[in-house]
């Protein structure tokens, strides 16, 4: 069951991610990639809204959290949990561990687009 709530949360984020980029795109233009930005931006607030409530207001079921946090946001943008991972490991008291994190996957995934772009040209 939690297969087919993150599948039908994909549908749901991958298509508001396409919609909303194109919507940026065409207010703002595309010489900068402000609707990836957008995009994530939008995903760090909704993930750190919604787990915020669900932390300390609402009960949200397992399955709903999945839906939301997995299924939506994560094909929404994976951004958005990389930035509650990181402020959840601020919040809980580990300096070290956060900025491990948030260096690892910034200067971790620019070198290996990089790679990954050195790759496709060799073959």
């Amino acid at each position: 069951m939690q297969y087919l709530l993150v599948a039908l949360g994909g549908v749901i984020g991958a298509s508001s991610r396409y919609c909303l980029q194109g919507v940026v795109y065409k207010w703002l233009g595309v010489m900068f990639p402000w609707g990836t930005l957008v995009v994530n931006l939008v995903g760090c607030f909704l993930i750190g809204f919604l787990l915020e409530i669900a932390e300390s207001r609402v009960v949200m079921s397992s399955d709903f959290k999945i839906f939301i946090t997995i299924g939506v946001l994560g094909s929404f943008t994976t951004f958005s949990t990389f930035s509650y991972e990181s402020m959840a490991l601020l919040r809980s008291g580990e300096l070290l561990m956060s900025l491990t994190n948030i260096l690892s996957h910034v200067i971790g995934g620019l070198c290996l687009a990089w790679a990954g772009m050195i790759v496709a040209k060799a073959i």
